[in-house]
């Protein structure tokens, strides 16, 4: 950690770091919107190889809407590499560059036909579908992580209050983790139902865990890509994923610049 702490902080200064944002397929053009210094993951040692087509595999630190924030362009999923916890040192070091909070962002299909693509849905819970967990091998006690409010309410209200000063229809869900790549069958997808998943993706719940184990808060928002398998005639696919993953995006850019002038207005 240190060698990577004075890696970026030699690049990017030694301001502290306010909140955290990783960001999912479409909203790759947020982070160049910050102001200041994009770092390519592949100079950062131990940082995550990113293999998807459609993500920016470069850390963006800077000042964005008034907060010092560090920007994940991409996420190493599961389903590259078969490791969990892949993003795990991209989150310690936001957590030694001094943030106490993250929002994570993703592409899902949804469960419920009043969520339909180019909408967006706020996590409230999660389900971990694929049984994976992050901190499996942890040696110590910490590993044990409480999960009651992993998506925390009070980030989640501030969240709907972006939405709403932006116009912005924001409803909450339960997402589902599936490891992939390979999209859901649709029995999969009636079994998620049941047990009360609105949406389904391939990311995010080994964040939600990996944040809460090291103390950050965090909160989440999906974009709407596509109808979950058997719930409507969609040709599901990564390109679809890519084509229908900007609808959403240019609303929660609203809703997440929104929420960073209040974040700003109480630093």
């Amino acid at each position: 950690m240190p060698n990577l702490l004075e890696t970026v902080q030699s690049r990017a200064g030694t301001a502290p770091i306010r909140l955290g944002l990783i960001l999912g397929s479409g909203l790759g053009h947020l982070a160049h919107a910050v102001d200041g210094v994009a770092i390519p993951y592949s100079d950062l040692p131990g940082f995550p190889h990113v293999g998807v087509s459609g993500h920016n595999p470069n850390l963006h630190i800077g000042m964005l809407e008034g907060v010092r924030v560090a920007v994940f362009g991409a996420r190493e999923h599961y389903y590259e590499n078969g490791n969990p916890s892949a993003m795990r040192p991209a989150l310690e070091l936001l957590k030694a560059l001094g943030a106490d909070q993250l929002i994570a962002t993703n592409a899902a299909g949804s469960l419920r036909p009043d969520i339909k693509p180019g909408d967006l849905m706020l996590l409230n819970d999660h389900i971990n579908f694929s049984g994976l967990n992050p901190l499996i091998g942890e040696k110590t006690d910490a590993r044990f992580v409480p999960m009651t409010t992993a998506h925390d309410p009070d980030l989640r209200a501030a969240l709907r209050a972006a939405a709403q000063a932006a116009d912005v229809a924001l409803p909450e869900g339960v997402y589902a983790w599936y490891s992939g790549p390979s999209f859901e069958t649709p029995a999969e997808i009636r079994a998620i139902k049941i047990l009360g998943g609105d949406a389904v993706g391939m990311s995010t719940v080994p964040e939600v865990i990996l944040a809460r184990f090291l103390g950050l808060r965090v909160s989440a928002i999906s974009t709407i890509t596509n109808m979950a398998a058997g719930m409507s005639n969609e040709n599901i696919s990564h390109e679809h994923t890519k084509a229908m993953a900007p609808l959403g995006a240019a609303k929660l850019e609203k809703i997440l610049r929104r929420f960073l002038r209040g974040l700003a207005v109480t630093a």
